[in-house]
């Protein structure tokens, strides 16, 4: 039995919680976050570019997921994902060739765009489709590939989008913007997500959404809750890592719910050092 099959038959869950791989359907989607994908949305019928930014677990690989997802089931819309933002330009157009049907020969790179752009300008024409591209951890993707993204996707001298395009990086990534090559990409993004990290309030409804939708609301205490958004700095991936720790250590106790007990044997404070006491002024004689 899976390591995750044995937790979620012990503690009565649909499905581990605090790992990785989550349905789409159990993944908290944040007001700030529905703006966004409402936006993107209504984004698609124009093209152009979007931009999610972060520090590290702050929710950005969650959101596209949720983007990812709430995309596809839009009629006429074709979502693909590069996995390989660090690509060169062959690489590059042979994913999108791979992404979007259209099959590309490497040797030729102006063959690649051409193909790509009538391949798109048919599908506009005849069946409306709607291509997007998300691109995660983009802070790693070339100059050279961003202007190509931009260059593939506008027709008419910029009064035309033949692509939808996110994407998601670091802090770093905004930066890209500010080299002179990439400042008309910088120019056309039309919509912004910065997700900072997160107060204890929202980290708390974090918590308790998760452990509804997979089913054991009261596996962890309310006081632990609360104990856990506290300790977490604000990061979601600091939040689910202890209480990822939390329930192995409950199972290997073989306990039905995790309390505050668990938490201060896993992650003990620090012991106070002992104060020293003032040394005594040698007395003269």
């Amino acid at each position: 039995m899976s390591r995750n099959r044995r937790l979620t038959a012990l503690f009565g869950l649909k499905w581990n919680p605090f790992s990785a791989d989550v349905p789409t359907e159990a993944l908290q989607r944040t007001p700030q976050v529905d703006l966004f994908l409402s936006r993107v949305e209504s984004l698609l019928d124009q093209g152009g570019f979007a931009l999610i930014t972060g520090d590290s677990g702050t929710g950005k690989s969650v959101t596209l997921r949720l983007l990812a997802e709430h995309l596809s089931l839009q009629r006429d819309t074709v979502v693909g994902v590069l996995t390989r933002p660090q690509s060169g330009i062959s690489d590059f157009y042979r994913e999108l060739g791979h992404l979007f049907g259209v099959p590309l020969s490497p040797h030729n790179r102006w063959a690649h765009y051409k193909a790509l752009r009538e391949r798109w300008l048919a599908h506009f024409d005849s069946t409306f489709l709607r291509p997007v591209l998300l691109v995660d951890e983009a802070q790693q993707s070339s100059p050279a590939v961003l202007s190509e993204m931009r260059l593939l996707s506008s027709e008419n001298f910029d009064s035309r989008s033949l692509l939808t395009v996110v994407l998601c990086g670091d802090s770093r990534l905004p930066e890209l913007f500010r080299q002179p090559d990439l400042v008309p990409l910088g120019s056309r993004v039309r919509l912004r997500l910065e997700l900072t990290s997160k107060p204890p309030r929202d980290l708390l409804d974090f918590l308790t959404h998760a452990l509804a939708k997979a089913g054991n609301p009261s596996l962890i205490t309310p006081d632990l809750l609360k104990t856990l958004a506290e300790h977490s700095a604000g990061n979601y991936r600091v939040l689910v890592n202890m209480a990822a720790q939390l329930l192995e250590e409950a199972a290997r106790l073989s306990v039905s719910q995790i309390d505050d007990k668990i938490f201060f044997e896993l992650f003990p404070s620090p012991a106070r050092a002992p104060r020293s006491r003032p040394s005594t002024p040698p007395t003269r004689a």
